[in-house]
Formats: structure tokens, sequence, C-alpha cells
């Protein structure tokens, strides 16, 4: 089953980045939920399996940032001067 979301959703695919949620796919009980992101900094878009996203934090909301979210922006953070 696809859905599109009617509101995209904020959220940080592990390894890849920061993006927009604007989709899901539900291939059934035996398997995770594939978000369908953009992401902000290269606009690619990808398929990520439910354990590899989060939510972004929000802070009205109370919800702080993801520690494993957090440690994956370190990781990929893009070098400055480096291409």
């Amino acid at each position: 089953m696809f859905i599109q979301l009617t509101t995209p959703i904020p959220v940080h695919v592990i390894d890849k980045g920061a993006g927009l949620a604007f989709a899901v796919i539900d291939y059934g009980i035996e398997h995770n939920l594939i978000w369908v992101t953009a992401l902000n900094a290269s606009g690619e878009i990808w398929c990520a399996p439910n354990p590899k996203v989060r939510v972004a934090e929000n802070w009205t909301a109370g919800r702080l940032a993801d520690p494993v979210a957090r440690n994956s922006m370190e990781v990929s953070a893009p070098t400055p001067g480096k291409g």
C-alpha cells in the first residue's frame, strides 16, 4: 500500500541526513514501513526502512533530537572545503 502524506513530516534518515517524508509504503506485516523522503541537502529521494528514520526534534512539542540521529549528523556532515 502506498500512502501519500497530506502534510510532509520532517525526519532524519540515519546516514543520509534531514529531509521531508512525503509518503509511506507498507508491504505488510512481515516488513518494515518504507518512508519516501526528499533529502534537504542533496534533493535526492530515498526510500528508507523504518529503523533508519527518526522524526525531527520539535522544541514546542518537547521532543528532543534522537541520539542516534545526532550521532549520524556528526558522522555524515560534510567537511568544509572538501567538495
